[in-house]
């Protein structure tokens, strides 16, 4: 029998850690964030990041009657991220911090405002790209795929805090599952790259990926059957900003 599209199919979700680069300048734009509402929760913050090397770039348009000092901030995010190896370009301490911010334009606010606003009603300052849909597939309400792979970004982490000092915080997961009458079946594939220091071999990183970090966050759904896929391209320990730009914004999709 002739298996169509509709009854048969497989979906993949990816997920990044939050040492990712993209991830890394969210996390500063959202603390920036965060620290404005905490002193007036009525602040607009359109907070930019970029993050390349040894640089860090924040602008945008902030109103508020709080004052937040940035660079602090920015910092702070940094180390509680996990990038404190002064040896390394990107580092809490040692990275320099470039500043372009202004007010919300005035313009901006009279579409925002629900006085002001043409429709009486308040208005976006801006647009945005959204995907993702509740589902009963997880006791989360998530789709499996983006749900494990999550998990997986997850437990990476965890384990990076725990002691596996091999670990560095940049990593990305993927999870491919296998549907048949919309229903998921089984995972078919699993790619985890993770950031390593350079004493540990590839073999010691599969290992612990397919005998202890798989089989605990993936639970039932793990099998033997999966096809693993970890560190493909072989060394990663060139990574985070010090090897590769981020900019906030970019990780949507893993994100909605």
């Amino acid at each position: 029998m002739t298996t169509s599209y509709a009854d048969q199919y497989i979906f993949t979700s990816e997920s990044v850690t939050e040492g990712h680069p993209d991830k890394v300048c969210d996390y500063i734009a959202d603390s920036i964030l965060d620290a404005y509402l905490q002193l007036d929760p009525k602040s607009r913050v359109a907070c930019e990041v970029l993050c390349k090397k040894d640089l860090v770039v924040i602008a945008g348009e902030i109103t508020s009657n709080g004052h937040v000092d940035h660079e602090a901030v920015a910092r702070q995010a940094i180390r509680e991220i996990g990038y404190v190896d002064p040896a390394e370009p990107f580092n809490a301490d040692g990275v320099k911090i470039t500043q372009h911010v202004s007010k919300q334009s005035a313009e901006i606010a009279l579409g925002v405002d629900t006085t002001t606003n043409m429709e009486s009603d308040q208005g976006a300052g801006d647009q945005g790209i959204m995907f993702g849909y509740a589902s009963d597939e997880t006791p989360e309400l998530m789709p499996l795929p983006i749900h494990m792979a999550h998990r997986l970004a997850a437990g990476l982490a965890e384990d990076r805090r725990a002691g596996a000092d091999w670990m560095r915080p940049d990593a990305k997961t993927q999870v491919s599952v296998l549907y048949e009458d919309l229903k998921p079946v089984a995972l078919t594939d699993v790619v985890v790259s993770t950031q390593h220091a350079a004493s540990i071999a590839r073999a010691d990183i599969i290992a612990y990926v397919k005998e202890k970090l798989a089989p605990r966050i993936l639970g039932d759904w793990f099998t033997k059957d999966i096809r693993f896929h970890v560190n493909p391209t072989g060394s990663f320990v060139l990574g985070g900003p010090s090897a590769d730009a981020g900019v906030t914004g970019r990780k949507i999709i893993v994100e909605s």
